[in-house]
């Protein structure tokens, strides 16, 4: 708990500084790789061919920078991170220096739960559906089995949640989502598909979106184990339905692909096309020197990355409780896994 409240004190000193007008990210999100067991349908990453991966000598550089430039949230992803063989190294550095997240499609969960579970904060399992359309989805026949296989054997070792992405496939879904999160006795984080340039396009219709995210929201009220905030959920319909955009503040997340760069201004819009390794630039000055202020009315994803972190405020007593004090980090997950 003294680390905890180490993170959190570090994170409203930066949250402060952010508001006297320098910008500083607070959460950082790391592809370790490309390469995937799984072929999803909405995802362009498993797609890449990963060139080189970064060493661990090059994982803890990258780290060190981050962690001199104040952030406190680590989140892994990829691809799937546990096919990295050296993924309890990597996991066990990041715990020294970040409160560490990841996400996973659980395929490899169960092998490896005892291996990481003393470096994890807190773990997501990708599931999109039930049964034969998280297959479907997900593009391999028994991901659905594994994945519930990985959330049985990791809970009560990790803090976990599922990770869901509501398509135009699965939005019937969500309730069905909402009920197995309860009968498996962990939490749900949704977030929205986006059309990547190189993925099949699954985003869901717009008009038919609305009811999905009226009826999560209502189930969050009603205390169902719903990660998302309330906020979230009100964001995306006053934006999308009501024409009241939100401030999106893409500076609060910093991304880092699999050989080391930074991803600017998000990884949505140049979608995980980094340039520059991380440790070998000023991240302070490439911050408060970059143009941020063109995208902060994009409004054109919701992703729970993105999105939550807009939205947080110091000043809103329910959000600190929620998503701090109670140790819920939705806003380090949302990218697919």
């Amino acid at each position: 708990m003294s680390i905890f409240r180490g993170v959190v004190g570090r994170s409203l000193v930066r949250s402060m500084k952010g508001l006297s007008g320098s910008k500083l990210p607070m959460i950082a999100g790391h592809k370790l790789l490309y390469t995937c067991n799984l072929r999803c349908k909405m995802c362009p990453f498993w797609r890449r061919p990963d060139e080189e991966l970064l060493s661990i000598e090059e994982e803890v550089k990258m780290m060190n920078a981050l962690a001199g430039a104040g952030v406190s949230f680590m989140g892994f992803e990829g691809g799937e991170p546990l096919l990295r063989k050296d993924i309890a190294e990597i996991l066990e550095e990041s715990s020294k220096r970040f409160h560490t997240s990841m996400v996973t499609n659980g395929w490899l969960l169960a092998g490896k739960v005892r291996e990481i579970e003393d470096y994890l904060n807190f773990a997501f399992v990708s599931l999109d559906g039930v049964g034969e359309l998280h297959d479907r989805l997900r593009g391999i026949s028994g991901s659905f089995q594994k994945a519930i296989e990985g959330i049985r054997s990791a809970r009560g070792r990790i803090p976990m949640a599922i990770s869901s992405t509501i398509t135009r496939e699965n939005m019937q879904q969500a309730p069905d989502l909402v009920n197995l999160a309860s009968d498996l006795g962990v939490s749900i984080n949704f977030q929205i598909a986006y059309d990547y340039s190189t993925a099949d396009p699954l985003s869901p219709d717009r008009a038919k979106l609305k009811e999905t995210i009226e009826f999560l929201k209502y189930q969050k009220l009603a205390g169902r184990p719903i990660v998302n905030s309330v906020e979230y959920f009100d964001a995306i319909l006053n934006s999308w339905y009501g024409g009241e955009g939100w401030h999106c503040k893409p500076w609060l997340t910093i991304n880092i692909d699999p050989l080391g760069r930074i991803v600017q201004p998000c990884y949505i819009i140049n979608e995980y096309s980094g340039k520059s390794k991380v440790w070998e630039i000023d991240i302070r000055e490439l911050w408060n020197s970059y143009d941020w202020e063109s995208y902060e009315t994009c409004n054109k994803c919701a992703l729970s990355c993105y999105l939550e972190p807009s939205l947080f405020s110091w000043h809103n007593p329910s959000m600190v409780r929620e998503r701090i004090l109670d140790n819920v980090v939705s806003y380090i997950t949302g990218q697919i896994g």
